[in-house]
């Protein structure tokens, strides 16, 4: 069976109290979600990331050291070192002691699409970035979702299919056994929309099924995680669709109370029962 992750992306975000602040609250939040979890026969082990904006992953490596809560960077350089102003390569990510990097993200999407890049263009990019995050031993989580205009027209699965492709010639598909893939709903980001479980499923089947024609074993181990206005009052619902495996967490993350009931959320998926409510029990 796939282990969740539930990863709480800060986005361009200063925390409320402070970053150090957070992320102990976080943390000890977690500690209380293992106390609780360890009394259950049922309970699902679940992997756990955060990812601050790189001037705070020193407070992130000093507070989250010796945990079992991870961490990483929202963006990795495509090129190894160079003149590159203003980027950030995946050796010296590692240096932070990262494990996870977000690549693809829609926001950062949107920022290279006001340059009029073509979407073939984005998306090599992306493969790009992806290559560099394998290669320096990073597990890249991978965005991709449709927009507005896409999912109104029907061509969700041609958005999806496209980077799907391009990732899978660029380094063959059984890498993606080692990949998260984020399936993120242009429409739903930020918007207080999400889409429902059931499309959820529909659309995380389907990238199962794409990579499932290249490589069976690794449509089975890739976990495909939802991001779209996820919250506690949701999350239990569409964690436990079959083919969702966690999920990448936006504004919900900055609130550690919400965020690891998120969590408790990706851990009760084995509850899937028509109107379960995600309420932790403290």
């Amino acid at each position: 069976m796939r282990k969740p992750l539930v990863a709480g992306n800060w986005k361009m975000n200063n925390p409320t109290e402070s970053p150090r602040t957070l992320l102990q609250n976080i943390l000890h939040s977690a500690h209380m979600l293992d106390s609780i979890l360890s009394s259950s026969e049922n309970a699902l082990p679940i992997d756990i990331a955060l990812f601050p904006p790189s001037v705070y992953l020193r407070e992130a490596q000093e507070v989250l050291s010796g945990s079992r809560l991870q961490w990483g960077t929202q963006n990795v350089s495509a090129y190894d070192e160079g003149p590159y102003t203003g980027e950030i390569s995946a050796s010296m990510i590692k240096g932070f002691g990262c494990h996870y990097v977000l690549i693809g993200h829609s926001e950062r999407r949107c920022l290279y699409e006001k340059l009029e890049l073509d979407q073939y263009v984005l998306d090599q990019i992306v493969a790009e970035k992806y290559a560099q995050a394998i290669n320096n031993d990073l597990t890249p989580i991978i965005c991709i979702g449709e927009t507005e205009d896409d999912y109104e027209s029907g061509k969700t699965e041609e958005v999806i299919a496209r980077l799907l492709d391009i990732l899978i010639a660029h380094k063959g598909p059984k890498a993606l056994a080692n990949v998260v893939l984020a399936y993120e709903p242009v429409w739903a980001i930020g918007s207080g929309k999400s889409a429902t479980p059931e499309w959820a499923q529909s659309v995380h089947s389907f990238m199962r099924q794409r990579i499932a024609k290249h490589d069976q074993a690794s449509s089975e181990s890739v976990r495909i995680i939802y991001g779209g206005s996820v919250k506690a009052h949701n999350a239990a619902a569409i964690f436990c669709q079959a083919d969702v495996d966690g999920g990448l967490i936006g504004g919900a993350s900055l609130d550690a109370e919400e965020f690891i009931q998120i969590c408790f959320g990706a851990t009760q998926s084995y509850t899937c029962q028509p109107g379960y409510v995600n309420v932790p029990p403290w």
